[in-house]
């Protein structure tokens, strides 16, 4: 059975979006399915080419779990370029450095939760506990958040929809972290799957007010692929709230916080602010004005940065 020439096309716009924004193990993985060649014929082209590497190398530089970055293996992947038909240095330039990526080939710089969060110790001791890495092995694309107020100025619910990028190999879960305010009941607070994923585990440290609720995939993700999906924390059980903040462990993914108030209880003003860490100063202060209509403010920010973002308000 051939492809039809819809499918082709649609696998060929595949693989020109991988090539335009990799991670690299994606764009390779993404052209030998379109091109509908198994590794050892991709290492038979290659030795015609005369270049010399093993299916097992080609297998974990797919994966992810490798990197080309000696002079040989660079020389291959341009070979493989050849091979599979690409344009010339289309999968070389994914190698290339970038800017404030130290840390590894296909994952951005991160900042730790020490510098986010006040309560750091407990929340470290909690992902411990759930037996995840530090970073979870994903990384934020977009985070869309809207956060509700209730009558008695209390944070009643967050719906969160986010999409994370793997830069790690077979990650299957996502780690939701939740602060209740002062006086919060975390035994009322629910917990709820709406997209793509189901509930899991949750953890919580009632005096540091932090939950953890663990969020489950379909799916095991390969380095560089995305996922989408959603979830919300039922609370309304602590006191008054006057922000609401999130941090980021890693930059350049997009974010959109929208807080809508209830009609009896509207702040006299609001304001978006930053902050490098948690004990830092706030910066880039920008007033916000109320909506009349639905109560609510927002901010878009295109390109975060590594640390704290958020919107506050003043009820007098």
């Amino acid at each position: 059975m051939t492809q039809s020439s819809a499918q082709r096309s649609t696998a060929e716009r595949e693989l020109e979006q991988a090539l335009a924004t990799g991670p690299f193990p994606l764009a390779l993985r993404t052209a030998l399915s379109v091109r509908g060649l198994a590794l050892h014929r991709v290492q038979h082209r290659l030795a015609e080419r005369g270049v010399t590497i093993g299916v097992t190398s080609l297998s974990y530089w797919q994966q992810g779990a490798r990197r080309p970055q000696r002079p040989e293996s660079l020389r291959a992947v341009r070979a493989l370029e050849e091979v599979l038909g690409l344009p010339a240095r289309s999968l070389a330039r994914l190698l290339e450095p970038v800017a404030g990526r130290r840390e590894g080939p296909d994952r951005p710089a991160a900042r730790s939760y020490r510098t986010l969060m006040r309560s750091s110790t407990e929340l470290e001791q909690i992902i411990a506990g759930l037996g995840s890495p530090a970073d979870g092995g994903l990384h934020t694309v977009g985070h869309h958040e809207r956060v509700r107020l209730g009558p008695r100025r209390e944070l009643l619910t967050r719906d969160s929809q986010q999409v994370v990028r793997a830069h790690r190999e077979g990650v299957d879960r996502y780690l939701a972290i939740h602060h209740g305010d002062a006086g919060w009941s975390p035994e009322q607070v629910a917990v709820r799957a709406t997209e793509n994923c189901r509930v899991g585990r949750v953890r919580w440290h009632a005096e540091s007010g932090v939950m953890v609720a663990e969020l489950l995939f379909d799916t095991r993700l390969r380095t560089g692929e995305t996922y989408v999906f959603a979830y919300t924390f039922d609370d309304g059980t602590g006191g008054t709230s006057t922000e609401y903040v999130r941090g980021f462990s890693f930059g350049d993914g997009q974010y959109m916080l929208q807080v809508r108030f209830d009609d009896a209880a509207l702040p006299v003003r609001c304001r978006r602010f930053a902050q490098t860490s948690a004990g830092a100063p706030p910066s880039g202060r920008q007033e916000l004005a109320l909506s009349g209509l639905h109560r609510t403010v927002h901010l878009v920010e295109r390109r975060v940065r590594p640390g704290l973002l958020g919107i506050g308000w003043d009820w007098d």
